[in-house]
C-alpha cells in the first residue's frame, strides 16, 4: 500500500515537470505578436454573427467607416446600430484613428452590425496586437453563435405546435 503512494507521487512529479506550454508562453517565448498588414497598409478580418458575414479593412484614418460602398450612417439609421460599430474603438481607445471599409452579406441590419464590429475588432488585434487584453476584456473577440432555430417538420415553426382540437 505504501509503495502504491511512492508510485503516485513520483507520477504527480514527473506530470507536474512536464506541462505543456500555453499559447501565452508560446508567445512570450517567441517574442511579441507581429501585427498582420498587408501591402496597402491595411489590417483584415472576417466577423461573422447569425447570417451575417462580414469583411473589413481598416487603415490609419480619420475615422471614417464605409459599409457596402456607403457611409455607416446612411446604410445603419438607427443610432444603436451605430453605437455598436464604435465600441471596439472606444474600448481601445482609438476613436478616430483609423478609417473602416467594410462589405457585409446576408441577415439583416442587427446581425450585420454585430458581424462588423466583430470584423473591426479581430482588425484591429491584427493592426495593434499590445490592443487584445483591452477588446478581449469588452468582449468584443467572443464569437456570438446564436443562430435562429430551424422549423420542424409536423410543426407550425421551430415549436410552435398546430392548436390541438378535442373534437
Amino acid at each position: 500500500m505504501v509503495e502504491n503512494k511512492m508510485d503516485l507521487s513520483s507520477l504527480k512529479r514527473e506530470v507536474t515537470v512536464t506541462k505543456p506550454v500555453t499559447a501565452e508562453k508560446a508567445a512570450v517565448a517567441d517574442g511579441p505578436v507581429k501585427p498582420k498588414i498587408d501591402k496597402q497598409g491595411r489590417a483584415y478580418a472576417t466577423g461573422r454573427r447569425k447570417d451575417s458575414v462580414a469583411r473589413v479593412w481598416i487603415k490609419p484614418g480619420k475615422g471614417l467607416i464605409t459599409v457596402n460602398k456607403r457611409d455607416f450612417e446612411s446604410y445603419f439609421g438607427r443610432p444603436t446600430l451605430r453605437m455598436i460599430l464604435n465600441q471596439p474603438f472606444l474600448a481601445a481607445g482609438r476613436k478616430a484613428s483609423y478609417d473602416v471599409i467594410c462589405t457585409v452579406k446576408g441577415g439583416g441590419l442587427s446581425g450585420q452590425a454585430g458581424a462588423i464590429r466583430f470584423g473591426i475588432s479581430r482588425a484591429l488585434i491584427n493592426f495593434e496586437p499590445e490592443l487584445r487584453k483591452a477588446l478581449k476584456v469588452g468582449g468584443f473577440l467572443t464569437r456570438d453563435s446564436r443562430t435562429v432555430e430551424r422549423k420542424k417538420y409536423g410543426r407550425r415553426k421551430a415549436r410552435r405546435s398546430f392548436q390541438f382540437s378535442k373534437r
